[in-house]
């Protein structure tokens, strides 16, 4: 079996960022399939457009029929399974999409990717993965004092989000069980970093506080969340599908709990610092209190000792590390910002499949 994967949402914030790691690593050839919705950008990819082992497919994993060719053409080692919708306020509005892409496109996937495995032979059965990143939202929601959630937590899913993640998780594990399917799970904290697209609350405050518009805070602000650097992440997903053991979960967190109010406040001081406002005040007068999301969860807290006593994964990043990198990022990086929250994004993709002879749908 060659050292190709197959990377799904790979034009999301954290699959484009483990795509780019992977091929600067040199780790092989990923042949990225993405659907393009509004939150998968082309621009993320846009350094690997020429490289020889980035293939970029526009498809939505709920096609089965093209998984499957995908998979009998490259014959990837592993399946890495990022594609999902992922913004609880979104799920809130409109659940259709969430239960569509995440539990029905889900199985569609396992269903090529079962089929596929089975024309192995048995040393490429042995060594396939098929690795699904998950959430730790599907544990629900901590009191100020409960213990971080393990992997043996039991799943409470209090959104439309956090319920479809919680059962295309579950169909993952019965695809092993049942069918014998290699398959690894990773349950993930709030992530932060590159390419995130502003709507979640980081890449948001920044984005706002430049534009001089408020900066929106749920209800007290006091929801507690830990924070995991996207490339943190990355380095854990390429350790599990390396080292962790089949069937098995591994929660991957940031060991960094903060509130979602000291977040923002955190981001304010560092623009004052960074880039001052025009008229000498602090971001922080921009920060409004809005009505709380419904059904918020209080506090997510991930318990990565698994991760760290079985596989000798740990962060890299601190928060304080990881935070100075990601608002540099955004400072450096307000065209990519522009882009894609002007709607001149879409106009972009149209013109550049257009250019390249493929359709874009």
């Amino acid at each position: 079996m060659n050292n190709t994967i197959l990377v799904t949402g790979g034009a999301g914030f954290i699959g484009s960022n483990f795509v780019l790691a992977w091929v600067k690593q040199g780790l092989g050839t990923v042949v990225n399939l993405d659907k393009l919705t509004y939150a998968g950008n082309l621009e993320n990819l846009v350094t690997l457009e020429h490289n020889a082992h980035h293939v970029f497919v526009h498809g939505d994993i709920g096609d089965q029929h093209l998984v499957a060719n995908l998979l009998a053409e490259h014959k990837p080692c592993a399946v890495v399974n990022f594609a999902a919708e992922s913004h609880v306020d979104r799920s809130i509005h409109g659940p259709e999409d969430f239960i569509q892409t995440n539990i029905v496109g889900t199985f569609h996937l396992l269903e090529a990717v079962r089929a596929y495995w089975g024309t192995l032979n048995t040393a490429d059965k042995a060594s396939f993965r098929f690795l699904h990143v998950s959430t730790d939202e599907v544990y629900g929601s901590l009191g100020k004092d409960d213990a971080a959630f393990t992997e043996t937590t039991p799943y409470a899913p209090n959104s439309p989000y956090s319920a479809s993640k919680a059962s295309s998780d579950h169909l993952v594990r019965s695809y092993h069980h049942t069918y014998g399917l290699p398959t690894l799970t990773t349950n993930c904290s709030n992530n932060y970093g590159p390419y995130h697209f502003p709507e979640k609350l980081i890449p948001l405050v920044i984005h706002n506080a430049l534009a001089g518009k408020p900066l929106p805070v749920y209800g007290n602000g006091l929801q507690v969340r830990d924070w995991l650097y996207v490339e943190d992440h990355c380095a854990a997903i390429r350790r599990v599908l390396a080292a962790g053991k089949v069937g098995e979960v591994y929660n991957v967190g940031g060991w960094n709990e903060e509130t979602n109010i000291d977040i923002v406040r955190t981001l304010c001081r560092m623009l004052d610092a960074k880039q001052p406002r025009a008229d000498g005040q602090s971001y922080a007068d921009l920060i409004t209190y809005v009505a709380d999301r419904p059904g918020h969860d209080i506090r997510y807290a991930i318990d990565a000792t698994k991760i760290a006593t079985e596989l000798g994964w740990k962060p890299a990043e601190t928060f304080e590390t990881g935070i100075e990198k990601t608002v540099n990022w955004y400072l450096a990086h307000q065209d990519w910002v522009n882009n894609i929250t002007s709607g001149d994004y879409r106009n972009w993709i149209q013109t550049h499949y257009s250019e390249r002879g493929e359709e874009m749908a």
